[in-house]
């Protein structure tokens, strides 16, 4: 397992903190950039994913879609059930349905990676 997913799920416990605005996410997310499609209420967004963890992640979305909308989340061989957390000028946050698997991040992460050496190469 690369070390970085293992950071993440080694992360996952929550900070008992008593600081009102201390960040309350149970997993750690690990910056990616990712094209993905966003489908929601029958129409199909295009989306880079910015972030990712096992419960959720970040996107740069065009769309506006209230808190609350039911999506589906596209990456390839991925497809993921999720509910829009929040939205602020063009991000956006899912909460996954069910949680991704250490297989299922790592390979995210990894495609990530890989697309981001082969942009260096061209350059």
């Amino acid at each position: 397992m690369p070390s970085r997913m293992r950071d993440v799920m080694a992360s996952s416990v929550r900070s008992q903190d008593s600081d009102p605005y201390a960040d309350r996410r149970v997993y750690a997310r690990v910056p990616v950039a990712l094209p993905a499609f966003l489908q929601a209420n029958g129409e199909r967004h295009s989306v880079q994913i910015l972030d990712l963890s096992p419960g959720g992640a970040k996107l740069d979305c065009p769309a506006s879609l209230p808190v609350g909308t039911a999506v589906t989340l596209d990456c390839g061989t991925l497809g993921r059930s999720a509910v829009v957390r929040w939205q602020s000028a063009g991000v956006m946050g899912l909460s996954f349905d069910s949680e991704l698997d250490t297989r299922e991040a790592s390979a995210l992460i990894q495609r990530s990676e890989a697309m981001a050496a082969r942009i260096k190469t061209r350059e």
